[in-house]
């Protein structure tokens, strides 16, 4: 009951705004009691954020599973959709950009960095190991958390009349897929592909 409180507070007015006095006018009862179950407001928080993120963990494994079989593609697509669903959710990247305080957003970037980013880069490694994705897995995680994280807080959605859903596939498609379809009108067409620059090409001068 005091976690649950807690979360309401501290999402909506801000960890730094909340005292232990406005939690327990909240609750009903007095600090102490607070204090016999939490030390300090920290430990506070950090229990809001356990029982937030234990949750997203649930239902990212339960996506990984049932996806699991299925081509590398549609496992990619489903763990980013869970991903996307639960952070929007928990507010997560509203609070990463400063709702609710300092505090609570280096909370929230620590949780959502070992709770979703570690697991979305195995799967890229994971596919680069495999052969699927001659992109370094690094740039394809770079790319895919900075469209999920904007998506989030865009009005995109809303502009496209697309749900948050639709989008993040196409995103999926369009960085593991490419965004340019071939058109198939001669045989000698190529599908344009990026250019990955090697260690060579690095150390290479340009002349006079």
């Amino acid at each position: 009951m005091i976690v649950e409180a807690a979360g309401r507070l501290f999402f909506g007015s801000g960890f730094a705004r909340v005292s232990m006095d406005d939690l327990a006018r909240e609750l009903g009862m007095s600090k102490k009691t607070i204090y016999r179950h939490f030390p300090d407001k920290r430990s506070l928080l950090a229990a809001v954020l356990d029982r937030q993120f234990t949750a997203v963990e649930r239902t990212l494994e339960a996506a990984t599973e049932e996806a699991e079989g299925r081509p590398f593609g549609v496992r990619v697509q489903r763990f980013l959709i869970a991903a996307g669903s639960e952070l929007g959710r928990i507010g997560a990247p509203q609070l990463a950009t400063g709702r609710g305080g300092a505090i609570l957003r280096q909370y929230v970037e620590q949780r959502v960095d070992a709770v979703v980013y570690r697991r979305l880069d195995e799967l890229f490694r994971e596919g680069h190991r495999q052969g699927l994705l001659p992109a370094p897995p690094e740039l394809l995680s770079e790319i895919t958390r900075g469209a999920l994280e904007r998506l989030l807080m865009s009005e995109l959605p809303r502009d496209l009349d697309w749900t948050a859903a639709d989008l993040l596939r196409a995103t999926v498609d369009t960085v593991l897929y490419g965004a340019i379809r071939p058109t198939g009108q001669g045989i000698g067409d190529e599908q344009p592909r990026a250019v990955i620059p090697t260690a060579r090409d690095d150390d290479q001068e340009v002349g006079p």
